[in-house]
């Protein structure tokens, strides 16, 4: 095998050339738009597509052929055995090669500077694989592989260009009676046919030639495009490639964000078919599976200039949440990147997650290894190829001729010349160089993917050789030419152990299967490295206890839009961005239901602590060991006790004149309406009950009915009969202690009668009330156990006890003018009006504490010491000086003497016939001249208790 060193052509070939890819391009694109749109949008049936799609490829076939007769005779001439920027190498089947050996030019021309790895050791890998190949007895046997090889310059465009030299076969079998301009025939030299192509490795020059390549049914294995676009089988149908789709590697780069618990990321990508698909396959998988929100997407130009870069990083500071940035870009690109980040002092903020493009090279990183520190990184899991370093490093000038850019390559990578012209700008390249000893050496990251793809094709061919020549010895009938469906068709079945140990496949698309390795950059004892975290095949393997991030730290930085919501917090999501959310409080009586509502608790509870559930609302009552408490008990334990006292002491003293005076019967009734009084504050304060609740209706109300009751029969007995005297010396009737009593009981039995309607309506029970205590702040808020009595029910209890006690006070101020030394209508008097006003003062206290947090407390102990208070005055001003009298003077409590109650009334009633004096008593009384004289006699004898019987007159 030989390789034949091309010489340039002149200028006007290269605008033969260049006419011709052009049009080319033109058929291309043309082909590409109009059948996109007659699929897409007209929407026609599969007949009807093939029949345009073949319309479309013999369109471009004819501007390919109607400009032969343009290039065509300069082609021909015998002495150009090549083509610039190529290599060729004679064999019987011919693969075509694209690596992109050159960077891209600037400033308008093609190509730039050599790329010693990606370019060189890429090409090597294919001329290493060849190699192997031609070599092995059992894999296409007495059958040699030949290659063309192209430059594509890392531009798709130039890409398009060199490509067409791979169709130059298929377009010139039909040119037979091609005619040049002067008349003369055609001299015309056939080139080889290629049978497949091996490339290329950027994405957007695979899209670019792939586009040519299925017009002319030319299979395509690429070794290192990854553009998800080109999974697509109807547009991209003779493409396959070796290195799995970045579908597969953006699942991957989300599930890494995802391990590491981010939820908030920033992409970055160049300009192109790699960068923008690799992106958008990100953002579908992140929108598929969830949980990971894009705060902004940046695109990086074609040909950024170097304040491109300062306004990129400044734009992923603007969301300074979102640290992650998922990288799909070139080299070159992410160099510049980072570069621009360590001039913005952003060292240490960024948390990089890099493409297969990053992988574990050197070049993105170098000088720039503080700022990339904790970059992590993809790469499809591949092996270094120890028979590729063997090999490369025993390549020199004068064993690798065939390689027309190896020259160019030795003194970059010597930092030597070979011309003599070159001499002044640095050493003679001595050709005693060694690549791996006289400079430092690292195999290529895709070395492995090419030989594989390689190695793909030629298992394809071996294949296709066995089925359709079997037993033939070299090439037969029916693979001369190879048809490239039929290849495509057994390059889609292969299936083998590639140079790495990993089987070789292709899907129904072309992709191989995803399989990745994951790297990190860290640095160990101040060197930096790529060290492998873990692997992803269909799910990843993370070792996040071997990660390493800024400055060393072992913690996970955080790239998060918002921070979780503490507890008793609801999330409420920003519009639009389901990771952005804000924490709102469940205050109040509001528990979080669960991440992203409130809900209120139910009545008889309130919040825990943190507001993540409820607890039951604790139950108060009043405590008989309360300040509320002690107070009313002490006064109705003395109120009882004097109680009892006068009830002893009249027993003790029953027929003595003064008890005789003041009605016995009617006193101890009145005596137990007091005690009934006192006991009602024990009522009260007992925890309530059904028994407690029923007692509380009879009792309270009970004990005021039958001391008011009592004295109102009194008042009106007093009034009746000094009112009848004015008239007639007649008695009115009722006025006996039989009748006095049953007129009590009987206004008594009103109060039971009500009562008992009201136990028949709603019978007697406790509650809790959870509204009268509850608060705004939950933390104070109390369930109060009380009994059924509302405040309405309360003073329809109390209402009629205190009509008879304003009815009584009525009676007590009509009698004010009796004498009184005849009667009791003072005392009553005097006691009624007191009773008035403490029920007075007691009216404004109740009802106006109904709002405050103690009204079970003040309620409750103002109602008892009202009731103990009337009761107390009515002990003290009408029983209290008759006990004295009766202990402590018992000579006043003998009779003077008796007189009748014609007696009485007629001397009450002869007592208005006399003529008024003009001074008058401090409580407005007039007093009569008898009065006077009467008193005056009563004073004599100091004081003189007067009973009357209750003879008729």
């Amino acid at each position: 095998m030989k390789a034949a060193i091309v010489h340039p052509p002149s200028s006007h070939i290269q605008r033969a050339l260049g006419v011709s890819a052009v049009v080319l391009a033109v058929a291309v694109q043309a082909h590409v738009v109009w059948v996109g749109a007659a699929v897409d949008l007209i929407g026609l049936e599969m007949a009807q597509r093939r029949n345009l799609l073949c319309c479309m490829e013999q369109f471009a076939i004819f501007l390919l052929l109607t400009s032969g007769c343009w290039y065509q005779p300069v082609l021909a001439k015998p002495k150009l055995k090549g083509h610039m920027n190529s290599i060729r190498i004679d064999g019987d089947i011919s693969l075509g090669g694209l690596f992109p050996v050159h960077a891209r030019g600037l400033n308008g021309k093609a190509c730039g500077e050599l790329k010693k790895e990606k370019g060189i050791h890429r090409l090597e890998a294919m001329l290493f694989a060849l190699d192997r190949i031609n070599n092995d007895q059992e894999l296409l046997p007495n059958i040699t592989l030949g290659a063309r090889i192209m430059d594509t310059c890392s531009r798709d465009t130039h890409a398009l260009e060199q490509s067409l030299t791979f169709v130059q076969a298929l377009i010139e079998k039909d040119s037979t009676d091609v005619r040049c301009t002067n008349g003369g025939p055609p001299i015309i030299t056939k080139p080889e046919r290629v049978v497949g192509v091996i490339g290329a490795s950027g994405s957007s020059v695979s899209i670019m030639v792939a586009n040519i390549l299925r017009l002319f049914k030319i299979p395509q294995i690429s070794y290192a495009s990854t553009a998800p676009d080109l999974s697509d089988n109807s547009r991209y149908d003779f493409f396959s490639r070796v290195v799995p789709s970045d579908t597969y590697q953006a699942q991957a780069m989300v599930d890494i964000v995802k391990a590491l618990k981010w939820n908030y990321v920033s992409t970055l990508a160049s300009e192109g078919s790699y960068g923008e698909s690799g992106i958008e396959a990100f953002l579908q998988k992140s929108r598929e599976d969830g949980g990971v929100c894009v705060a902004q997407s940046v695109k990086i130009p074609r040909e950024p200039k170097a304040e491109e870069f300062n306004k990129i990083i400044k734009r992923l500071t603007d969301t300074p949440n979102a640290r992650a940035v998922i990288i799909f870009a070139n080299e070159d690109d992410i160099r510049r990147v980072l570069e621009a980040a360590n001039r913005a002092n952003q060292t240490g903020h960024f948390l990089w997650v890099g493409s297969d493009s990053w992988g574990s090279k050197i070049t993105p990183v170098l000088h720039q290894e503080l700022t990339a520190e904790g970059a992590v990184t993809i790469l499809p899991k591949r092996m270094s190829v120890r028979g590729f370093d063997r090999y490369f490093t025993s390549r020199t000038l004068d064993n690798n001729r065939r390689n027309i850019w190896f020259a160019e390559f030795w003194e970059q990578n010597f930092h030597c010349k070979l011309s003599r012209s070159a001499l002044k700008k640095g050493r003679k390249c001595t050709n005693k160089e060694r690549i791996g000893m006289n400079s430092t050496y690292e195999q290529e990251g895709k070395v492995q993917f090419v030989i594989d793809a390689v190695y793909a094709m030629a298992h394809a061919l071996h294949n296709m050789h066995k089925n359709l020549c079997p037993g033939k010895v070299g090439l037969c009938s029916k693979m001369d030419p190879v048809n490239g469906s039929e290849l495509l068709k057994y390059i889609r079945r292969v299936n083998f152990t590639g140079i790495g140990g990993t089987p070789v496949t292709f899907n129904e698309n072309g992709d191989a299967p995803g399989r990745y390795d994951i790297y990190q950059y860290q640095f160990h004892n101040s060197t930096p490295e790529y060290k492998v975290i873990g692997t992803w095949t269909d799910q990843l393997h993370l070792n996040i206890k071997t990660m390493q991030w800024s400055r060393g730290a072992r913690k996970i930085p955080t790239s998060i839009c918002s921070l979780p919501c503490k507890p008793g917090e609801r999330k409420k999501n920003v519009k639009g961005i389901p990771c952005c959310w804000h924490c709102e409080r469940c205050d109040g009586y509001q528990y979080q239901a669960d991440k992203f509502s409130c809900k209120i608790c139910p009545f008889n509870m309130r919040p825990n602590e943190n507001h993540t559930g409820c607890r039951p609302i604790p139950i108060v009552k009043l405590e008989w060991s309360s300040p509320w408490a002690v107070i009313p008990v002490f006064i109705s334990i003395v109120g009882i006790i004097a109680t009892l006292f006068v009830v002893i002491s009249f027993i003790r003293y029953n027929d003595t004149p003064i008890v005789k005076a003041s009605g016995r019967e009617l006193s101890y009734v009145l005596l137990t309406g007091i005690f009934l009084c006192f006991t009602t504050t024990f009522l009260m304060i007992a925890e309530p009950a059904m028994g407690i609740c029923a007692l509380r209706r009879i009792f309270l109300g009970l004990g005021m009915s039958i001391s008011y009751a009592a004295l109102l029969t009194k008042t009106n007995r007093i009034y009746r009969i000094f009112e009848m005297g004015k008239k007639s010396v007649s008695a009115p009737r009722f006025i006996s202690p039989a009748s006095q009593l049953v007129i009590t009981f009987s206004l008594t039995s009103i109060q039971l009668m009500g009562v008992c309607i009201w136990f028949i309506v709603d019978p007697s029970h406790s509650i809790i009330d959870y509204e009268d205590q509850r608060t705004s702040n939950p933390d104070f808020a109390r369930g109060v156990l009380k009994c059924d009595i509302s405040d309405l029910s309360l003073i329809c209890l109390l209402g009629y006890s205190m009509l008879l006690m304003v009815t009584c006070t009525v009676y007590a101020i009509k009698t004010r003018g009796v004498p009184e030394t005849f009667n009791e209508a003072k005392p009553i008097g005097f006691t009624m009006y007191t009773t008035c006003i403490v029920w007075l003062a007691f009216i404004p206290i109740f009802f106006g504490t109904s709002q405050s947090a103690e009204k079970m407390y003040i309620q409750t102990t103002t109602l008892t010491i009202s009731v103990s208070l009337s009761a107390s005055v009515s002990l003290g001003m009408l029983y209290m000086p008759k006990v004295y009298v009766i202990l402590f003077h018992p000579e006043q409590n003998v009779p003077k003497r008796k007189r009748s109650l014609k007696a009485v009334v007629t001397a009450a009633t002869m007592s208005n016939k006399f003529t008024q004096k003009g001074s008058f008593r401090p409580n407005g009384e007039a007093k009569s001249e008898l009065c006077e004289n009467l008193e005056t006699q009563a004073l004599a004898t100091k004081q003189t208790y007067v009973s009357y019987s209750n003879h008729a007159l």
